[in-house]
C-alpha cells in the first residue's frame, strides 16, 4: 500500500442519503486507523478537505453539504473516483481503567463516534448521546442503535435544542444526570467548539476524564501550514483528539 501521505485514486462504492443535507460515502478501499482519526479527500483541479473517518474498512465518510467542496462531493455518483490521503492525526484511546463510556456527538460531529466497538475498546457500558438543533438534523440514530457492542450495555439518548425529539436541550443536559449518578468514567466527544468546551467543563466539575475531537481547517495534514492551530497545538498532527481537563 502507498504511503498515507501520497494520494491514491479510489472509487465510490456506495452513497447513502442521511438527511436533507448529509450523505455517507463508502469508498472501495480500506486503511488502518482508529476512531477519531481523519483522512483527506482531493478533487483534482478543485480542492482537498479533511473528513473524520466513519469507518476504516471500507473507508467511509459522512459529508454534509455546507460549502463548494462538499456540494461538489454531493454531485458525485457511485463509480466516480476521488483521491484519498491518510489516515492522519491522533484518535481516541481508551485506557483499561475506563469501562463506562459516554460517546457524545453534536451535529455531524457524530461521524467519528460511530466507529466505536465496545468489544475492541474493552468497555462494559456505552452511553451514546446524539445532539442536534432539530429532529430533521439528527444523524445516524439507526446506526448507533444497531452497533455491535458484544456483551456491553448500550443506551442511545437524543437531545434537540427545539425539543422536537428526545430531551429538549443540549447534549450537556443529557449527560449531567449520568455524571451525577456516577455511571460514567470517560467522556469522548466530537462537535462544535462551544459544545466541547461545555463538556470539558462538565468533565472537570465531576472529575471525569474527557477526550475531545476539535474541528479545524486542516489544509496539509502534515503540520506544515499551521492553519489548524488550537491552544498551541497543531491539530492535524497532535489532534484532532485532545485530552481535556477532567
Amino acid at each position: 500500500m502507498l504511503s498515507k501521505n501520497m494520494p491514491r485514486v479510489v472509487e465510490i462504492r456506495d452513497i447513502q442519503q442521511d438527511n436533507y443535507r448529509t450523505k455517507t460515502f463508502v469508498l472501495d478501499t480500506w486503511v488502518e486507523g482508529v476512531p477519531g482519526q481523519y483522512a483527506m479527500l482531493w478533487l483534482p483541479r478543485f480542492d482537498e478537505k479533511p473528513f473524520s473517518l466513519v469507518d476504516c474498512d471500507p473507508v467511509t465518510f459522512m459529508i454534509t453539504a455546507v460549502g463548494p467542496f462538499t456540494r461538489l462531493m454531493h454531485e458525485l455518483k457511485v463509480g466516480d473516483r476521488v483521491w484519498l490521503r491518510g489516515p492522519f492525526g491522533q484518535g481516541y484511546r481508551v485506557p483499561p481503567s475506563q469501562r463506562r463510556l459516554a460517546l457524545v456527538g453534536g451535529g455531524y460531529g457524530v461521524a467519528p463516534c460511530i466507529g466505536w466497538r465496545a468489544r475492541r475498546c474493552g468497555a462494559e457500558q456505552l452511553d451514546i448521546i446524539v445532539g442536534a438543533r432539530t429532529a430533521n438534523d439528527l444523524l445516524y440514530l439507526e446506526r448507533f442503535n444497531g452497533l455491535d457492542v458484544g456483551d456491553a450495555s448500550l443506551t442511545v439518548t437524543v437531545a434537540t435544542e427545539d425539543g422536537s425529539q428526545g430531551i429538549a436541550g443540549r447534549v450537556t443536559d443529557a449527560l449531567r444526570p449520568m455524571l451525577e449518578a456516577q455511571r460514567i468514567d470517560g467522556i469522548y466527544a466530537c462537535g462544535p467548539h462551544a459544545m466541547l468546551n461545555a463538556l470539558d467543563d462538565l468533565g472537570s466539575q465531576y472529575k471525569v476524564p474527557t477526550q475531545l475531537s476539535w474541528e479545524a481547517y486542516m489544509r496539509c495534514g502534515m503540520g506544515i501550514c499551521g492553519s489548524c492551530e488550537h491552544d498551541g497545538k497543531v491539530l492535524c498532527m497532535e489532534g484532532p483528539v485532545l485530552a481535556g481537563r477532567g
